[in-house]
Protein backbone atom coordinates (compact mmCIF):
# COMPACT_ATOMS: atom_id res chain seq x y z
CA UNK A 1 0.00 0.00 0.00
CA UNK A 2 1.15 3.60 -0.61
CA UNK A 3 0.74 6.26 1.77
CA UNK A 4 1.02 10.09 0.63
CA UNK A 5 4.08 11.51 2.07
CA UNK A 6 3.81 13.85 4.88
CA UNK A 7 5.39 17.76 4.37
CA UNK A 8 8.22 17.89 6.51
CA UNK A 9 7.76 21.03 8.79
CA UNK A 10 10.87 22.77 7.77
CA UNK A 11 9.54 22.74 4.09
CA UNK A 12 6.40 23.63 5.21
CA UNK A 13 7.49 26.59 7.05
CA UNK A 14 10.02 27.68 4.04
CA UNK A 15 6.74 27.53 1.82
CA UNK A 16 4.45 29.78 4.26
CA UNK A 17 7.77 32.09 4.70
CA UNK A 18 7.91 32.89 0.21
CA UNK A 19 4.20 32.97 0.13
CA UNK A 20 4.24 35.78 2.82
CA UNK A 21 7.05 37.77 1.00
CA UNK A 22 5.72 37.33 -2.34
CA UNK A 23 2.05 38.73 -0.50
CA UNK A 24 4.23 41.80 1.00
CA UNK A 25 5.97 42.35 -2.67
CA UNK A 26 2.17 41.79 -4.17
CA UNK A 27 0.92 44.20 -1.56
CA UNK A 28 3.47 46.91 -2.10
CA UNK A 29 3.48 46.50 -6.29
CA UNK A 30 -0.37 47.38 -5.67
CA UNK A 31 0.35 50.32 -4.15
CA UNK A 32 2.40 51.58 -6.36
CA UNK A 33 0.29 50.71 -9.71
CA UNK A 34 -2.63 52.54 -7.65
CA UNK A 35 -0.29 55.56 -7.05
CA UNK A 36 1.03 55.63 -10.69
CA UNK A 37 -2.62 54.43 -12.28
CA UNK A 38 -5.61 55.90 -10.53
CA UNK A 39 -4.43 57.55 -7.51
CA UNK A 40 -7.49 59.40 -7.44
CA UNK A 41 -9.27 55.76 -6.65
CA UNK A 42 -7.43 53.87 -3.55
CA UNK A 43 -8.47 50.18 -5.00
CA UNK A 44 -4.69 49.34 -3.64
CA UNK A 45 -6.27 49.66 0.33
CA UNK A 46 -8.92 47.16 -0.91
CA UNK A 47 -6.77 44.76 -2.47
CA UNK A 48 -4.08 45.31 0.56
CA UNK A 49 -7.11 44.17 2.71
CA UNK A 50 -8.19 40.95 0.81
CA UNK A 51 -4.65 39.92 1.24
CA UNK A 52 -4.66 40.70 4.82
CA UNK A 53 -7.94 38.78 5.27
CA UNK A 54 -6.46 35.51 3.15
CA UNK A 55 -3.16 35.59 5.41
CA UNK A 56 -5.84 35.38 8.32
CA UNK A 57 -7.48 32.26 7.55
CA UNK A 58 -4.46 30.75 5.79
CA UNK A 59 -2.45 31.19 9.52
CA UNK A 60 -5.49 30.54 11.55
CA UNK A 61 -6.54 27.26 9.24
CA UNK A 62 -2.15 26.01 10.09
CA UNK A 63 -3.13 26.08 13.66
CA UNK A 64 -3.42 22.79 14.88
CA UNK A 65 -6.48 21.61 17.38
CA UNK A 66 -8.55 24.19 15.91
CA UNK A 67 -12.19 23.00 15.65
CA UNK A 68 -14.76 23.90 13.22
CA UNK A 69 -17.23 26.39 15.49
CA UNK A 70 -13.80 27.95 16.07
CA UNK A 71 -13.33 28.59 12.39
CA UNK A 72 -16.96 29.94 12.05
CA UNK A 73 -16.05 32.57 14.98
CA UNK A 74 -12.99 33.52 13.36
CA UNK A 75 -14.25 34.04 9.97
CA UNK A 76 -17.68 35.64 10.79
CA UNK A 77 -15.58 38.45 12.82
CA UNK A 78 -13.18 38.88 9.80
CA UNK A 79 -15.26 39.07 6.82
CA UNK A 80 -17.47 41.39 9.18
CA UNK A 81 -14.43 43.59 9.46
CA UNK A 82 -13.21 43.31 5.90
CA UNK A 83 -16.76 44.26 4.95
CA UNK A 84 -17.21 47.16 6.88
CA UNK A 85 -13.51 48.24 5.99
CA UNK A 86 -14.18 47.97 2.43
CA UNK A 87 -17.63 50.00 2.40
CA UNK A 88 -15.44 52.62 4.73
CA UNK A 89 -13.07 52.96 2.00
CA UNK A 90 -15.73 53.52 -0.72
CA UNK A 91 -17.17 56.38 1.04
CA UNK A 92 -19.36 54.47 3.74
CA UNK A 93 -22.70 53.92 1.89
CA UNK A 94 -24.03 51.59 4.80
CA UNK A 95 -24.45 48.51 2.90
CA UNK A 96 -22.13 46.66 5.58
CA UNK A 97 -24.04 47.32 8.55
CA UNK A 98 -26.97 47.08 7.00
CA UNK A 99 -27.06 44.17 4.63
CA UNK A 100 -23.38 42.54 4.98
CA UNK A 101 -22.67 42.09 8.72
CA UNK A 102 -26.32 40.67 9.70
CA UNK A 103 -26.01 38.19 7.12
CA UNK A 104 -22.98 37.34 8.13
CA UNK A 105 -24.25 36.77 11.48
CA UNK A 106 -27.28 34.26 10.67
CA UNK A 107 -25.14 32.76 8.43
CA UNK A 108 -22.52 32.10 11.74
CA UNK A 109 -25.66 31.11 13.74
CA UNK A 110 -27.32 29.23 11.43
CA UNK A 111 -23.96 26.99 10.97
CA UNK A 112 -23.68 26.64 14.70
CA UNK A 113 -27.14 25.46 14.72
CA UNK A 114 -26.16 22.68 12.53
CA UNK A 115 -22.75 21.71 14.09
CA UNK A 116 -25.25 22.13 17.90
CA UNK A 117 -27.74 19.50 16.26
CA UNK A 118 -25.39 17.06 14.19
CA UNK A 119 -22.77 16.80 17.18
CA UNK A 120 -24.80 17.64 20.13
CA UNK A 121 -23.14 14.75 22.35
CA UNK A 122 -19.69 16.56 21.38
CA UNK A 123 -21.36 19.87 21.88
CA UNK A 124 -18.77 20.98 24.64
CA UNK A 125 -16.34 21.95 22.28
CA UNK A 126 -18.73 24.42 20.68
CA UNK A 127 -19.70 26.10 24.33
CA UNK A 128 -17.70 28.73 24.10
CA UNK A 129 -17.83 29.21 20.64
CA UNK A 130 -21.63 29.83 20.64
CA UNK A 131 -21.37 32.06 23.48
CA UNK A 132 -18.99 34.14 21.55
CA UNK A 133 -20.89 33.87 18.79
CA UNK A 134 -23.78 34.94 20.55
CA UNK A 135 -22.38 38.00 22.12
CA UNK A 136 -20.88 39.11 18.52
CA UNK A 137 -24.71 38.43 17.40
CA UNK A 138 -26.07 41.17 19.51
CA UNK A 139 -23.65 43.87 17.55
CA UNK A 140 -26.23 45.03 15.24
CA UNK A 141 -28.73 45.54 18.68
CA UNK A 142 -26.13 48.08 19.31
CA UNK A 143 -25.69 49.40 15.55
CA UNK A 144 -29.67 49.94 15.65
CA UNK A 145 -29.38 51.85 19.22
CA UNK A 146 -26.85 54.18 18.01
CA UNK A 147 -29.03 54.40 14.68
CA UNK A 148 -26.09 53.38 12.58
CA UNK A 149 -28.02 51.13 10.25
CA UNK A 150 -30.93 52.62 8.03
CA UNK A 151 -32.97 49.22 7.38
CA UNK A 152 -33.47 47.95 10.49
CA UNK A 153 -35.18 44.53 9.02
CA UNK A 154 -31.69 42.04 8.81
CA UNK A 155 -30.71 43.16 12.09
CA UNK A 156 -33.69 42.47 13.71
CA UNK A 157 -33.80 39.08 11.96
CA UNK A 158 -30.44 38.25 12.68
CA UNK A 159 -31.00 38.80 16.16
CA UNK A 160 -33.91 36.81 16.20
CA UNK A 161 -32.40 34.17 14.55
CA UNK A 162 -29.42 34.35 17.12
CA UNK A 163 -31.85 34.39 20.54
CA UNK A 164 -33.50 30.98 18.93
CA UNK A 165 -30.09 29.50 18.14
CA UNK A 166 -29.25 30.33 21.42
CA UNK A 167 -32.47 28.86 22.93
CA UNK A 168 -32.15 25.90 21.23
CA UNK A 169 -28.30 25.32 22.14
CA UNK A 170 -29.40 25.10 25.96
CA UNK A 171 -32.27 23.21 25.76
CA UNK A 172 -30.19 20.10 23.66
CA UNK A 173 -26.74 21.36 25.78
CA UNK A 174 -27.56 22.93 29.01
CA UNK A 175 -25.32 20.31 30.93
CA UNK A 176 -22.37 20.68 28.88
CA UNK A 177 -22.78 24.43 28.34
CA UNK A 178 -22.92 24.89 32.15
CA UNK A 179 -19.55 22.47 32.61
CA UNK A 180 -17.53 24.30 30.13
CA UNK A 181 -18.54 27.81 31.21
CA UNK A 182 -17.95 26.65 34.84
CA UNK A 183 -14.74 25.11 33.64
CA UNK A 184 -13.36 28.08 31.29
CA UNK A 185 -14.11 30.87 34.15
CA UNK A 186 -13.14 29.10 36.92
CA UNK A 187 -16.38 29.85 38.20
Amino acid sequence: MIYPQKLNSKRSDKIVSISAFISIIMGIGIVIINRIITPEIKWAALCNGGIAYAWLTVIYSIKRNTNIAGHVLIQAVAVSALTLYIDYKTSFKGWSTDIAIPIIIIIANITMLILTIVSYKKYIKYAIYQLVIVFFSMVPVLLIAEDVVYNKTLSVIACTICIINFIISLILCSKDVKEAVIRKFHM
